[in-house]
């Protein structure tokens, strides 16, 4: 029924109250704000460095792919790539939490380390990584009709009628 899909994850630079100089930043702590999801989704870094965006899944080429185990994130400030094979195996691995009396179910939360890499603009010469993690929770639908009316709709295909996730976590860059 619901699919969680891991999600791109990482940092930039800039700031949000004001005007920064066009220098490479001098990294260290950060944090990472993303809305897991298909297609591109928001992205916000802050900390050491801070910038915002998008991110969407690519494949280890670089081309979209919704499945992907590595993210491309467009900052206003340059673009960087992350490694999410270790965060998505273990969300792989992750069994929902399910409530049939309330039909509301949790995935997560999982935590893994994902590594930044191959930046451009002010990203250029990241490194680093960050220790992400996803959480993601639904409310199921109740069958209308037919032999399982009134139970929960679990399906593949079924939309769930609300959907909350998250995904985030510190982490360290550095800058060569």
């Amino acid at each position: 029924m619901v699919g969680v899909v891991a999600v791109a994850t990482v940092l930039g630079a800039g700031s949000a109250f004001g005007a920064s100089a066009q220098n490479t930043p001098a990294g260290g702590p950060i944090y990472v704000h993303v809305t897991p999801g298909n297609g591109h989704q928001p992205i916000v870094i802050t900390g050491a460095i801070g910038d915002y965006g998008t991110t969407f899944n690519v494949d280890k080429n670089g081309k979209p792919n919704d499945n992907g185990n590595f993210a491309k994130v467009t900052l206003k400030k340059g673009t960087f790539e992350v490694n999410l094979t270790v965060l998505n195996a273990r969300q792989g691995k992750t069994q929902p939490h399910f409530n049939k009396t309330t039909c509301s179910g949790t995935f997560g939360p999982t935590t893994a380390p994902v590594t930044l890499f191959n930046g451009t603009g002010l990203y250029a010469g990241i490194s680093g990584k960050a220790n992400i993690t996803l959480a993601f929770g639904f409310v199921a639908p109740l069958y209308t009709s037919g032999a399982h009316k009134g139970q929960c709709n679990t399906s593949d295909n079924v939309q769930p009628l609300a959907q909350w996730s998250t995904a985030g976590g510190p982490g360290i860059v550095h800058f060569s």
